[in-house]
């Protein structure tokens, strides 16, 4: 079904061009990913989640030593996510989508292309809060199962996730 414009919103992902990010992506990437946390910082009662104060220079550290796609929508960036290697391990984190993007394929779209990214890595990892539903049905989807739990305090209790290119269940 479309919209009276004549593209539907599944549609609006194919917009989407990713591309590896750049030093001077630094500022609109960690906007985005403020404006992206928020609701991660509601749903836990932290306002103080690493996302949130993470400095314009430690994203571009992160930018100029690992893999950071970017999902641009024309000249605007509408998503993110990083892949920094660990041994035959990616860590992937800091996936963000624009709020008004998000449910439409785009951090589908930005991990896909950082498996594709990262050939050599063996596995991906990455973590979630418990509460983050969203995120989880995300990451299930995509291949990722649960590896272990790790309760942080009494309000947040972090879900570790792994993905093998042979989908084959990590092991515990």
């Amino acid at each position: 079904m479309s919209s009276g414009s004549g593209v539907s919103p599944w549609d609006r992902v194919l917009d989407v061009v990713i591309e590896r990010a750049v030093a001077a992506d630094a500022g609109e990437i960690l906007t985005l990913q403020r404006a992206a946390y928020v609701s991660e910082a509601q749903l836990y009662g932290d306002p103080y989640i690493p996302p949130l104060i993470e400095s314009l220079e430690q994203v571009r550290k992160v930018i100029e030593s690992a893999v950071v796609l970017k999902a641009l929508d024309g000249a605007r960036i509408v998503g993110a996510v990083r892949g920094q290697m660990s041994g035959a391990t990616c860590l992937a984190g800091r996936l963000v989508v624009a709020p008004d993007r998000q449910g439409q394929g785009v951090g589908t779209a930005l991990l896909r292309a950082l498996h594709e990214q990262v050939p050599e890595a063996t596995a991906f990892d990455l973590f979630t809060g418990h509460l983050s539903e969203g995120n989880l049905r995300l990451y299930r989807r995509l291949g990722y199962r649960e590896t272990s739990r790790e309760r942080m305090d009494d309000h947040l209790t972090m879900i570790h996730l792994r993905r093998t290119p042979d989908g084959a269940l990590p092991s515990r």
